[in-house]
């Protein structure tokens, strides 16, 4: 049975155009579109998608206004269509923060050169975000517990830094862990969330403002101190080098050859080879397997790797890579994830 879909925009020209890409695949079919806000909730209620796409700036309501409602009365994933400036990146940002799985971008002229990477990556995503059509959608997924009941602390002797990979359901996923980490975590954090440009500062503003911890879009020779929060900015890779005494983040567009800018497996082997295994990774919801190569050299050198369940990820992709290569300490619910890197941090802190 294809994946029904809903198209919402209120420009017939887009409508048409992600209908068309969509529709190129077999497996996925266009059951409706709507052309703002309001029509959009009575064609979820109607028709009963799969996925929804949905455009943030709409005659009557616009695309924020018409999430949050869908999110309480009729949920179901969503698909922001996004504008990559600035502007269009912190409206997106707050569409995440609402319930929308994760965004595609508005340039979709056939004129464009990455028309066909567009199609490919809007294809793949609602493949991705859909496969599991049995499982009743709902952000309140992050309300599992763990099956096994009570979690058993990570213990690493002499931890020195946390990291984080993930990418799609990644902005939501993060605002219920980093703000849950105390004003008085030793340890500093790195993250890499697949994102483009501007997109990655405007959820680091965000999850700064709602955090204990300072939150930061990583700049080239900032120190790597503890109490505070990195996340690599977008189109670039975040790694990590010694200056004296200090480690400083170390911010290039090398390597140029990998699938991902940031990548998780570029940090994950830069932190190994700072720190050896005196590491907790943790690997989140998303597509893929980026991670996995540096999951495994620092769980080889003594690390401790968590993954996040599959009933709370989005997309079980990347953390299901650490589970099938059987890297993984603790296999965690989202809603617990907090608690696991705070008490691996506290548990096993270097003494002063």
């Amino acid at each position: 049975m294809p994946v029904r879909v809903l198209v919402v925009d209120d420009s017939a020209f887009m409508r048409k155009a992600i209908s068309m890409m969509i529709e190129d695949d077999p497996s996925i079919e266009v059951i409706g579109t709507a052309r703002d806000g309001i029509e959009a909730i009575e064609k979820v209620k109607s028709l009963k998608p799969d996925l929804m796409t949905l455009d943030v700036e709409m005659p009557r309501m616009d695309g924020i206004t018409a999430l949050k409602k869908i999110m309480k009365d009729t949920p179901l994933p969503v698909l922001m269509v996004s504008s990559l400036t600035a502007e269009g990146a912190r409206v997106t940002i707050d569409a995440l923060s609402a319930g929308a799985v994760d965004f595609i971008p508005k340039q979709l002229s056939y004129m464009s050169l990455d028309i066909t990477k567009i199609k490919d990556d809007l294809i793949s995503k609602i493949k991705a975000i859909t496969r599991n059509r049995n499982r009743v959608y709902s952000r309140t997924l992050t309300n599992v517990t763990a099956a096994q009941g009570g979690l058993t602390a990570l213990r690493l002797p002499g931890i020195q830094a946390v990291t984080i990979g993930i990418s799609t359901g990644g902005p939501f996923s993060l605002q219920k862990v980093i703000p849950s980490l105390p004003d008085n975590f030793p340890l500093p954090v790195a993250i890499v969330q697949h994102m483009p440009p501007h997109f990655t500062k405007s959820l680091a503003e965000r999850l700064d403002s709602i955090s204990r911890l300072e939150v930061y879009e990583a700049e080239d020779g900032m120190e790597f101190t503890s109490g505070k929060v990195y996340i690599a900015p977008g189109g670039l890779h975040m790694k990590f080098r010694r200056s004296g005494a200090i480690v400083e983040l170390d911010i290039s567009k090398e390597p140029d050859d990998t699938l991902h800018r940031p990548s998780v497996d570029v940090m994950f082997s830069s932190a190994f080879q700072m720190f050896g295994g005196k590491i907790l990774a943790t690997v989140m919801t998303g597509m893929g397997h980026d991670g996995l190569q540096g999951a495994k050299l620092i769980r080889e050198a003594g690390g401790k790797v968590i993954a996040q369940d599959e009933e709370s990820c989005v997309v079980y992709g990347m953390p299901k890579a650490i589970v099938d290569a059987e890297l993984a300490d603790a296999v965690v619910p989202l809603d617990k994830i907090a608690s696991m890197i705070s008490g691996a941090a506290f548990l096993s802190r270097p003494s002063d």
